[in-house]
C-alpha cells in the first residue's frame, strides 16, 4: 500500500494524512478494533465531532487501503491494515525507492551528509547493511 500524496511540508502522520486522519489512524494504533462511535468520542475530547465526519473519513482510510472494516448488525468495526510501526516502515522505503529511482546519486550523496547528524548506533547499523549487501551480490 503507498500513500500517494506525501507532504514536505508537514510532519509526522500528517506527511501522509490530513489532521483528523492522523488522529483516527493514532486512535486505532493505540486500541484493539474499534467501531466508530469509540473513536468518535476519543476524538471528542479535543473537540466537538459529529458521527458522520468521523464515520465518513474512517470509511475513506478503508477505501485508501490502510484500515479494515467488519460490519456485524448495524455496527461497523475498524482496525488498521498494519501496525503504525509497520506502515512507517513501508512508506519510508516507497519514498526512499521512489528518491533513488528520480534521483539516484544526489539521494545517497544527500544521505550520507544526514548521517553526519545521527548517532553512532545508526552508523553502525548503516555499515552492518553495507557489509551484507555486498556478500549478497
Amino acid at each position: 500500500m503507498k500513500i500517494p500524496n506525501f507532504k514536505t511540508n508537514e510532519s509526522g502522520l500528517n506527511r501522509f494524512f490530513g489532521p483528523l486522519e492522523s488522529k483516527i489512524m493514532n486512535i486505532l494504533w493505540e486500541g484493539d478494533e474499534m467501531p466508530i462511535r469509540d473513536v468518535q468520542h476519543r476524538l471528542e475530547r479535543e473537540k466537538a465531532m459529529s458521527f458522520n465526519t468521523v464515520m465518513t473519513v474512517m470509511n475513506r482510510l478503508v477505501d485508501k487501503g490502510v484500515l479494515q472494516k467488519r460490519v456485524e448488525g448495524r455496527t461497523s468495526y475498524f482496525r488498521p491494515v498494519q501496525s503504525k510501526d509497520r506502515f512507517l516502515e513501508t512508506q519510508s522505503k516507497e519514498l526512499t525507492n521512489e528518491l533513488m529511482e528520480e534521483f539516484g546519486p544526489l539521494v545517497v550523496s544527500h544521505m550520507l551528509d544526514a548521517i553526519d547528524e545521527a548517532d553512532e548506533d545508526l552508523i553502525a547499523k548503516l555499515e552492518q547493511k553495507i557489509k551484507a549487501w555486498k556478500k549478497e551480490r
